[in-house]
């Protein structure tokens, strides 16, 4: 910060573009200063004179609203891959570190942001209007992310609904692939292991199982062939299109859109009273099948499997990317989602508590669920007289529909009642989530066409998500779905998650965005926090960036590369996301043509006057706070980066 002159004619800010704004302008008297103030406050008041901030209930809405959306597909079936892949329980160490110092310090930021500004994550940007881009590229990756996540709900409703057959449809070969199929229903009686490889007794002759594709013949389990030709009818290439779309799987679909359209009907406000159900229901469900897969033979091997640590692993960088990835996608965080939902808290509640909440009980959900499912993959293993447990589980959506109810099929009491229960829980998660990504569009939409009712807004959105949805499931569905995830949302989120931070605290300004905390929760914040925010974060963010563009590899789908023109598309989305940055940013410097090209630079990059608490009654208290705040700043002598480095560790600057 700037050094205190004698005259007092030079003056200290956190962020020297602060200084220009309306409500803050430094340069004025103190008399002007509070016209101009008196001004802005007129201005806003009939701008604003019928809205209110806070749309929930209770706070208890806001807290399930959030569980509901955080906890989901992540955590129950690509934590317990990607910890089994990354080291097991060592994986642990990399994860809670990453937690702690990127996972909560940006859940807790996106909510302070959501709930001091009362707006979505386009608006919120009113603190910098230059970084808009960011909320836009966000509203971007939140389409593509959400209506492939319903292609996930539709495959999940289908396997709901066919889990109510006589017999699961999976459990058994059909005629057409009884010469290369095995019965997931079958147990070890018909396999043995010779030198620790599993073969398969039929006909009086041994065939070994899941062999190099060279070796003839290949077998595979009914669950398996199952999920790749009765429900995806997977291509094996797209080079000549992605086919058209399976007709049941376009009713799942649908109905998995219709399910986020009646819970969504009246708006934001109408999914708290959903959320007790999609919040709390799933846990139920959960720890049933904790106790039933605990029970199981073979049960512990699978366990112990999970949580038994490969020490070396956590030498290797992708270990920690691969935690840092799980930490973002596990929370939700980035996508503008908890920003929509904490905008619609009072301005006063205790958002630290319920981030402190959300964040550990996520990964205690993502404990229990790698427990549960690989104690059901160890009574596989043991069923199939495997003794390398890692060899029955399958990657990404192959543990939900392949690995899962393969093991299913193998149990003597009613398999049915545990595929109901796991469908329906998986199903209730793949709602939440969704629910929580269609309510940021909505609000986003909301605020831009404020005339019309939430009906109105949301069920052209959920057509307009199902139409898209449908890409997904076509013959060529999941090779679509890897590609618009590889670069619509994964390859994005570090961009924008930098960017993000970079903007509120680097830009906004460090202290301004502390003091608006103190002033929301009436607390100051601690060192681990200043820390994070300041350095930490955003140091991890970008090392993590360039060490996945450093170590980019050819995209490749069960083990097959996409063709040139699917990259075409996937470049496309990319920029449809990336570009929104220096495009709005672009905008927001030619806007102001009237002033200089320096001054429209400042002004693109300053607060505005609509920055602040949407409440005319906390932002009139508000702009006293830090009125009080600047007459404090300006009497200090220390050098800017000596005050910097003094607030970082909680000391008075």
């Amino acid at each position: 910060m700037s050094k205190n002159t004698k005259n007092g004619s030079e003056r200290s800010y956190d962020n020297p573009a602060f200084e220009t704004t309306n409500e803050r302008n430094i340069e004025i008297s103190d008399n002007e200063h509070n016209e101009s103030r008196v001004s802005d406050l007129k201005d806003l008041e009939k701008a604003q004179e019928n809205e209110s901030q806070g749309s929930w209930n209770n706070s208890i809405e806001f807290l399930m609203s959030c569980i509901a959306m955080s906890i989901g597909f992540g955590n129950i079936w690509r934590f317990p891959f990607t910890a089994y892949k990354n080291g097991g329980g060592a994986f642990l160490i990399p994860y809670v570190i990453l937690l702690f110092l990127v996972g909560k310090p940006f859940y807790f930021m996106e909510m302070i942001m959501g709930q001091f500004s009362g707006r979505s994550s386009i608006r919120v940007w009113n603190v910098s209007p230059a970084f808009v881009g960011v909320g836009w590229a966000q509203f971007s990756s939140t389409i593509i992310l959400a209506t492939y996540y319903s292609s996930l709900m539709a495959l999940t409703l289908f396997y709901l609904i066919s889990s109510f057959s006589a017999e699961l449809p999976w459990s058994k070969c059909l005629e057409e692939w009884k010469d290369f199929c095995i019965d997931s229903s079958s147990k070890k009686e018909s396999r043995m292991m010779i030198n620790d490889t599993l073969f398969l007794k039929k006909n009086d002759t041994l065939y070994k199982i899941d062999s190099n594709l060279s070796e003839k013949p290949v077998y595979r389990s009914s669950a398996e062939l199952y999920f790749l030709k009765s429900v995806l009818h997977e291509k094996d290439s797209i080079d000549d299109g992605i086919g058209l779309p399976d007709w049941k799987l376009t009713l799942c679909l649908f109905g998995c859109w219709f399910s986020v359209c009646v819970i969504l009907f009246q708006g934001v406000k109408s999914t708290g009273r959903a959320s007790y159900f999609l919040a709390i229901f799933p846990y139920i469900v959960l720890i049933a099948l904790l106790i039933r897969s605990v029970t199981l033979d073979g049960a512990a091997e699978g366990i112990l499997f999970f949580v038994e640590p490969q020490w070396e692993m956590l030498l290797k960088p992708e270990v920690w990317y691969a935690a840092v990835t799980q930490c973002f996608f596990s929370l939700s965080v980035c996508f503008g989602a908890i920003v929509t939902y904490s905008a619609q808290n009072g301005f006063k509640h205790n958002i630290y508590r319920d981030a402190m909440i959300i964040t550990t009980l996520d990964t205690f959900t993502s404990m229990i669920a790698g427990c549960a499912i690989f104690g059901i993959l160890g009574n596989l293993a043991y069923e199939m007289n495997i003794n390398d447990v890692g060899s029955v589980v399958k990657d990404g959506t192959g543990l939900a529909f392949i690995s899962y109810p393969d093991a299913i099929a193998k149990f003597d009491v009613v398999p049915q009642l545990f595929s109901v229960l796991f469908f329906v829980m998986m199903f209730v998660l793949g709602i939440g989530s969704c629910v929580g990504m269609t309510s940021s569009l909505f609000v986003i939409l909301y605020e831009q066409f404020p005339k019309l009712k939430p009906w109105q807004i949301v069920v052209p959105l959920c057509c307009f998500g199902f139409l898209i949805g449908i890409v997904y499931v076509t013959p060529g569905g999941q090779w679509v779905l890897v590609l618009a995830d590889y670069y619509g949302t994964s390859f994005v989120v570090f961009i924008l998650a930098s960017f993000e931070m970079i903007g509120i605290i680097h830009v906004y300004g460090f202290e301004n965005f502390i003091d608006d905390i103190e002033f929301m929760l009436d607390m100051k914040i601690t060192v681990f926090w200043r820390v994070c925010w300041f350095g930490i974060t955003p140091v991890i963010l970008i090392v993590i960036f360039l060490y996945t563009v450093a170590n980019m590899s050819p995209l490749v789908y069960a083990g097959k590369s996409f063709p040139i023109g699917a990259h075409a598309v996937g470049v496309i989305i990319l920029c449809m996301g990336i570009l929104q940055i220096p495009i709005w940013m672009l905008l927001a410097i030619l806007k102001n043509k009237h002033l200089p090209l320096k001054e429209r630079i400042k002004k693109a990059f300053q607060p505005t006057s609509q920055w602040g608490p949407k409440e005319m009654k906390y932002r009139k208290e508000w702009l006293i706070f830090k009125e009080d705040k600047m007459k404090i700043r300006n009497k200090r002598q220390r050098s800017r980066w000596s005050q910097t480095i003094r607030l970082i560790f909680g000391l008075e600057p």
